[in-house]
């Protein structure tokens, strides 16, 4: 008979899989939550173009042209991406918390970055249909010039990367599921109110909290370049803070994240 094992020999445990890098991780991340948003969202996304362009319309009635017209089209535009990136994170990562799914993602060899990173990055992705159709439709509605919408190329990642993270730090920190989904409604509410509405036409204390809104540089730098000679400096200024608030809410919601996910 073959002699066993003796009890005090146990066998060497496997090695822990490695931990898989960032932006492969990044990569799986988002084409994943890119593939469920484009089964899931696109009715809500066609919710938030319609909803930018009827604003457009009722505020053809009141504003004619000139620095009112650029804002309400710049706002309009946005809008979208804060209906989605924002109001739509905040609910998604607010569930996410509710029902236990951080704990699939906490058991994956993913590092908490490339989890919040993909889904910001594929909610503002999902964004750019919608929001070019807005801005096409506004500057025919009110006589802009097109030529400069390539802009949107910048305005639409770095203004969504700034409500993305946003919206999945007020949704991971909402300490209840409905708090999360209210917190995402506001805010959307509040790029609408203060994005929208030309600046000019805001009373000081709200012109002091539409200049906290991470949306308002991307307004204005999109509303700059409807310009006859837009001031490029200005934009690249706006654009640079979108980007400097994005990056800082990003973290803030990967804190968030790792906090939320190992308790």
């Amino acid at each position: 008979m073959p002699v066993g094992r003796p009890r005090d020999e146990e066998p060497d445990a496997a090695p822990l899989a490695p931990r898989a890098r960032l932006f492969p991780a990044l990569g799986a991340v988002y084409r994943a939550q890119l593939s469920r948003a484009r089964v899931a969202r696109i009715p809500l996304l066609f919710v938030a173009t319609f909803q930018s362009i009827g604003i457009m319309v009722l505020m053809r009635g009141v504003v004619d042209g000139g620095s009112e017209a650029r804002a309400v089209v710049a706002g309009s535009a946005v809008l979208v991406v804060a209906f989605v990136a924002l109001n739509l994170l905040a609910q998604y990562f607010g569930q996410l918390r509710a029902s236990g799914g951080l704990d699939h993602y906490a058991t994956l060899p993913v590092p908490p970055a490339a989890v919040v990173l993909g889904a910001a990055g594929a909610y503002a992705s999902f964004t750019v249909p919608g929001t070019l159709v807005t801005a096409v439709a506004g500057s025919l509605l009110f006589g802009l010039p097109l030529g400069h919408l390539w802009i949107l190329a910048a305005v639409v990642p770095l203004s969504g990367a700034a409500l993305s993270g946003l919206g999945a730090a007020l949704g991971l920190l909402a300490p209840r599921q409905e708090l999360a989904t209210l917190l995402g409604q506001l805010g959307m509410s509040a790029a609408l109110l203060l994005g929208v509405l030309p600046a000019e036409r805001l009373p000081g204390p709200i012109g002091w909290a539409r200049d906290l809104l991470p949306s308002t540089y991307g307004v204005e730098a999109l509303a700059r370049t409807f310009d006859t000679h837009p001031d490029w400096t200005a934009v690249c200024l706006d654009l640079a803070v979108c980007g400097a608030v994005g990056v800082v809410s990003l973290a803030v919601a990967t804190r968030a994240y790792r906090r939320a996910a190992v308790r």
